[in-house]
């Protein structure tokens, strides 16, 4: 073999090497390591409970709507309906609240009042399966109204009092079209008789003795005064608010705790994208591009001597 064929195959000898030390490094790209496998929404069940522990009306149901009252619905059960895929870490807030109104349905409630309020969190083990004879379901109880009012069941744990900040909402008002809570489930009008504002307990004052007013004069010429027009009622929604049993989970899920890792609890490079060991090959093609480099200064020696 001549100097020259020698020469030629240590050139390609090093540039294949430095070829395949330098190929993961160019094709290396950003690797997924984000994980969905977020909660999903969840269907809810509920069913009324008497104070002596018997169901009253219709077993277990997600029949939605406005329903008015026959036995004011104090104390309601609720599960997550069967046949549902829910993860260990989801939870779904259900809550009851009842209100004082102005009337026995929807169209009549006006202005509504937050009397009470409970709220439980549904998971993986409330969902209904088929040992459901021997299980005990969570409660919701709320103060039994004796006046006209509305119990609402609905799926997230704001408290619709009216209050401003962090975990309040508006008041539903009819009037207005104010169609909370969000995310209602069902709910319940019903009372036979007004509700009394409560007054303090304070005598009332008794104005002081004055001479009556004198009988003013009415004018000769007095021209009585144009009749006023009446404003038009205000409409009223042709429906009452939405209803479904088919509510969000938990905004703020806690996390699982993370398992100790080698890095000291950093996550490593290989998980974040830059997973190739390119420190390491990058070394590599330098030694290799270096032999190369010394094996053809040693043929080209080779040849003029």
């Amino acid at each position: 073999m001549s100097r020259s064929h020698h020469l030629r195959n240590l050139s390609a000898l090093a540039a294949t090497a430095f070829i395949a030390a330098a190929a993961p490094v160019l094709a290396a790209g950003p690797a997924s390591a984000a994980e969905s496998g977020g909660c999903e929404s969840a269907t809810v069940q509920y069913r009324i409970v008497g104070a002596d522990g018997n169901v009253v009306g219709a077993d277990w149901t997600s029949q939605g709507g406005f329903h008015q009252w026959d036995t004011v619905p104090g104390t309601v059960e609720v599960r997550l309906a069967p046949d549902q895929s829910v993860g260990d870490g989801c939870k779904y807030p259900v809550s009851l609240a009842e209100y004082t109104a102005e009337g026995s349905t929807w169209y009549t409630s006006g202005h509504q009042a937050m009397v009470d309020k409970a709220t439980v969190y549904l998971t993986a083990k409330d969902v209904a399966g088929a040992d459901d004879a021997q299980r005990t379901w969570q409660q919701l109880k709320v103060k039994s109204p004796d006046c006209y009012g509305q119990i609402d069941l609905y799926g997230d744990d704001v408290t619709y009092d009216g209050g401003t900040g962090e975990g309040h909402g508006p008041l539903p008002y009819e009037p207005d079209n104010i169609m909370t809570p969000y995310h209602l489930i069902a709910a319940w009008n019903g009372g036979d008789k007004e509700c009394t504002p409560s007054t303090p307990d304070s005598p009332t004052p008794t104005p002081p003795a004055s001479a009556p007013p004198a009988t003013p004069s009415t004018p000769a010429d007095s021209t009585p005064p144009a009749e006023e027009s009446t404003p038009p009622a205000s409409p009223k929604p042709s429906t009452t608010p939405p209803t479904s049993a088919h509510v969000p989970p938990l905004k703020a899920t806690p996390t699982a705790t993370p398992s100790p890792t080698p890095n000291g609890g950093k996550q490593p490079l290989a998980e974040t994208g830059s997973s190739a060991p390119v420190g390491l090959i990058a070394g590599g093609a330098a030694l290799v591009i270096a032999l190369g480099a010394g094996g053809v200064y040693a043929a080209g020696r080779a040849r003029r001597s």
